[in-house]
């Protein structure tokens, strides 16, 4: 029964460093995209709404989906899907598209705002920190606990 306080927390915490890990890979992904792209000009072939949650007292978040349409520069038709872009992107509009030459289909079409995606990044890392640390205490109170009891837990 111990093992239950030490492995869940730990599962946690390995999940939550895969989470940071995906979080930091796909902001140097778009940063460099931003920063070494090449443009071209996009068509927004479809936008849509998601919603999750409104389950009993929790919130409703909706997510904006685009998909979009653009031409490489060595002449190939790419499209790619984009969460949380501006809501004012609708079917029909042009927009410009940064994308890296080896790697097309990672397309973006959102402008550059680096600022606003080191915030975003830094406060996302600084949630999993703390969700890291509550899993960290958690594990060393049970320790104790366990520890100091010694064998009086049946």
């Amino acid at each position: 029964m111990e093992l239950l306080f030490y492995v869940v927390p730990c599962l946690m915490i390995a999940g939550f460093g895969s989470a940071a890990y995906l979080l930091v890979r796909r902001a140097r992904r778009i940063s460099r995209t931003w920063r070494h792209g090449l443009t071209a000009e996009g068509r927004c072939l479809r936008m849509y709404t998601t919603t999750g949650g409104g389950g009993g007292d929790t919130s409703v978040r909706t997510t904006v989906h685009h998909v979009y349409e653009f031409t490489t520069r060595d002449g190939r038709t790419q499209r790619f899907e984009e969460e949380d872009g501006p809501a004012t992107v609708i079917e029909g509009d042009f927009v410009t598209v940064r994308y890296l030459p080896e790697q097309p289909q990672r397309a973006t079409a959102l402008p550059p705002a680096q600022g606003s995606l080191a915030f975003g990044t830094g406060f996302g890392l600084a949630f999993i920190g703390v969700c890291v640390a509550f899993c960290t205490v958690f594990v060393v109170v049970a320790h104790q606990m366990f520890t100091e009891s010694a064998g009086l837990v049946p």
